[in-house]
């Protein structure tokens, strides 16, 4: 049976596509090293076109805004110039609001048009190349350990990661916030004060990685330009015990953090990636998605044990009624300490 998957790691093969949205040129080759910042594929985006309505904005007719345009057809002007007055009373101009070529003028109006610079994808974790996607991209591999999450505010960084972290349950409060973590990534508990965030700001941290966060924190977090990635989900939560391990024990290293939205159709998650060293022939391939079945590690991701790895025992073949009244599809697993309950596998995500 099919559920989403996360992947949590102390050591693996971590294999990342990187492409561009519309087809361009990759510029990278096969087998070719890369850091966090290496430029993977780019493409031209097709120009803007800006109408400005002159005889509308001026209150006047087509004819007479034409008299009052200053600007001729591939002039070149920048954002801010005058294109067309003054007029009246009040002096009324018309400015150009971005940079650009005039490509039409008449009938009271002009045409911009404002070349959009490259898109460019970047690698965003040091590694190899290992695959080319033709015009789109690359497949990038790295070894080391990796810890996905649930939510991240589209940023990314790289560098040293510091934490505040000393058990699953703990709170990041502004006062643990201090100038020697200036320039480093955060590992941090449960998240329900926005003075964190300006503080980290002022610091300022290149990142901040929180166990769970206060959904009200969300439109705040979003502004940050700096990455915050979210492990658990919104609400006061526990970091489940392998994602502790995981971070606690590789602090003080360089850690690449991509911030970037849970996309279960794309399969896509934000994620810590801790490169490490290691015997690359004792690893095997890069986990691909899989299935829940009997053995499986898996996280629970709602009440009454979010937050808490299982082993699946059994999966049951028929549907089971719930205390709430629903039937679902449910399987038993074991906790820690030999504790069993029996979840909903709609409430599981299978680890990697």
């Amino acid at each position: 049976m099919s559920v989403p998957n996360i992947q949590i790691s102390s050591l693996t093969r971590i294999q990342r596509r990187r492409t561009l949205p519309v087809p361009g040129q990759v510029l990278v080759r096969q087998g070719q090293p890369v850091e966090v910042k290496t430029a993977i594929a780019e493409a031209v985006l097709e120009p803007k076109h800006i109408l400005l309505d002159i005889a509308n904005s001026l209150g006047i007719s087509k004819h007479k805004a034409d008299d009052l345009i200053q600007r001729t057809s591939g002039e070149r002007i920048n954002k801010g110039d005058l294109i067309a007055g003054p007029v009246g009373v009040l002096q009324r101009v018309v400015r150009a609001p971005q940079n650009g070529e005039i490509v039409m003028v008449g009938e009271g109006q002009v045409l911009i048009e404002v070349k959009q610079p490259a898109q460019q994808i970047y690698a965003g974790m040091p590694g190899t190349v290992v695959n080319l996607i033709p015009d789109r991209g690359a497949v990038v591999e790295t070894i080391g350990a990796v810890v996905q999450g649930f939510w991240g505010n589209r940023h990314s960084a790289y560098g040293l990661i510091q934490s505040k972290v000393t058990s699953p349950d703990d709170v990041l409060s502004p006062d643990q916030l201090d100038m020697s973590q200036r320039g480093a990534i955060l590992l941090g508990g449960h998240c329900d004060d926005p003075q964190v965030f300006q503080k980290a700001t002022e610091i300022p941290l290149r990142g901040l990685i929180l166990t769970s966060m206060a959904s009200s924190l969300l439109p705040l977090a979003r502004k940050k330009s700096f990455p915050i990635l979210v492990l658990e989900g919104f609400g006061r939560r526990s970091l489940n015990i392998m994602s502790y391990n995981v971070l606690t024990t590789n602090k003080e290293r360089e850690v690449a953090v991509n911030a970037e939205p849970f996309n279960p159709s794309e399969g896509t998650r934000p994620e810590v990636v801790i490169p490490l060293k290691a015997d690359e022939d004792r690893l095997g391939e890069s986990p691909i998605g899989e299935d829940i079945a009997p053995g499986k590690k898996v996280r629970v991701i709602r009440a009454p044990h979010a937050g808490r790895i299982a082993t699946v025992e059994r999966i049951f073949q028929e549907p089971v009624e719930l205390p709430s009244g629903i039937h679902a599809d449910v399987a038993l697993v074991s906790f820690e300490k030999d504790q069993q309950a029996t979840v909903p596998i709609a409430n599981m995500e299978v680890i990697l």
